[in-house]
């Protein structure tokens, strides 16, 4: 079974390419889900509107999840709504990056 908990787990090992934190720590990951056929879907965002890595992280992304057993086919989609803040970082990463 293709759980929520197992797709971010394996998202945590795709690093953001400037900063070096994954981007589940990062926050960046707004949801992950799988139907029943193995299809997964990846909701996220990047810090900023304007930011050029996308096509840096969405390969990654498809590569890192196509490794899972079962999966099938990736789609990731790009939103910023709501937009990025620190707030949405998980305590380790705000530890790495000196907001603590």
């Amino acid at each position: 079974m293709l759980s929520k908990k197992l797709l971010l787990n394996q998202l945590k090992n795709v690093p953001d390419p400037e900063l070096g934190i994954s981007i589940v720590d990062l926050g960046l990951v707004y949801g992950v889900k799988a139907d029943k056929d193995g299809d997964v879907e990846v909701t996220m965002t990047l810090t900023t509107m304007g930011c050029p890595l996308f096509d840096l992280i969405e390969g990654p992304v498809r590569s890192e999840l196509q490794k899972l057993k079962g999966v099938k086919d990736v789609s990731v989609e790009l939103t910023f709504d709501p937009p990025w803040d620190p707030s949405k970082m998980s305590k380790e990463a705000r530890v790495k990056l000196g907001f603590f």
